[in-house]
């Protein structure tokens, strides 16, 4: 039977905060956090924390969530999540959700999750905001998007795009770091070699724009909190008691 998974990469090592999925926020870890807010979805048939660390393992335990060791030599999400998929055949269609976003609303992640399951062209799925601000529009740490009109991605970049040649008519979209991904596209993507693009960017889903995949865009209205920071575990301390 094919089946639909959630599956949450998590490292404890982070060089702005380190251990940040085991930190707490009103007595439950942040992993906890991103793991009931998955358990929310109503198109994931299961969830799995992938971690290499033994801490995050006991902690997932402790609440009663799903989890599984993996290498520690993956250097990136996209590996962590195949060694999990490879042992689960009965694995279709997967959505690679980050640990460090607790506040990830579950009707995205099945909007995710709905536009690779449901449309026979897209090879992966991600979500994308619209951006007003120009500090953010100019910030290469927040990446863009252009997309064709059927919603398809085109290009994205640490650059604003597109440039405004001649006239201010452009909306502008930020890219969120949530993908889903058909099984044999995860596959390709955690076998293919780097791409010069993906290089020269940093990022790795121009990988598969390089070799041909299409990658389906859906329009979210909220800004994520992810944590990287001190600062970030913070802000969403006062968010959860702001709706106290």
């Amino acid at each position: 039977m094919s089946k639909t998974a959630i599956i949450i990469p998590a490292r404890y090592g982070s060089s702005r905060l380190e251990g940040k999925p085991l930190l707490k926020v009103m007595g439950k870890s942040v992993i906890q956090w991103v793991y009931e807010k998955a358990e929310q979805s109503k198109l994931a048939d299961m969830i799995i924390v992938a971690t290499d660390d033994q801490r995050i393992y006991d902690e997932v335990k402790s609440f009663g969530g799903m989890v599984e060791m993996t290498s520690v030599e993956h250097k990136c999400g996209s590996d962590r999540i195949m060694e999990v998929v490879k042992r689960h055949p009965e694995i279709s269609y997967i959505c690679n959700l980050q640990g460090d976003e607790p506040l990830i609303k579950p009707e995205s992640i099945d909007d995710v999750i709905r536009n690779v399951k449901e449309d026979d062209n897209a090879d992966i799925s991600t979500l994308i905001r619209i951006l007003t601000e120009e500090e953010e529009i100019n910030n290469p740490n927040l990446v863009k998007c252009v997309t064709d009109k059927n919603g398809y991605a085109l290009y994205f970049s640490r650059s604003k795009i597109p440039f405004e040649r001649n006239t201010s008519i452009a909306t502008f979209y930020g890219h969120l770091g949530i993908y889903g991904y058909k099984r044999a596209a995860l596959e390709a993507m955690t076998t293919l070699a780097q791409t010069p693009l993906e290089m020269t960017e940093s990022l790795e889903q121009l990988r598969a724009l390089e070799n041909g995949m299409q990658i389906k865009t859906s329009i979210v209205d909220f800004v994520p909190v992810g944590i990287d920071t001190k600062e970030d575990l913070d802000k969403f301390r006062q968010i959860l008691e702001s709706k106290l």
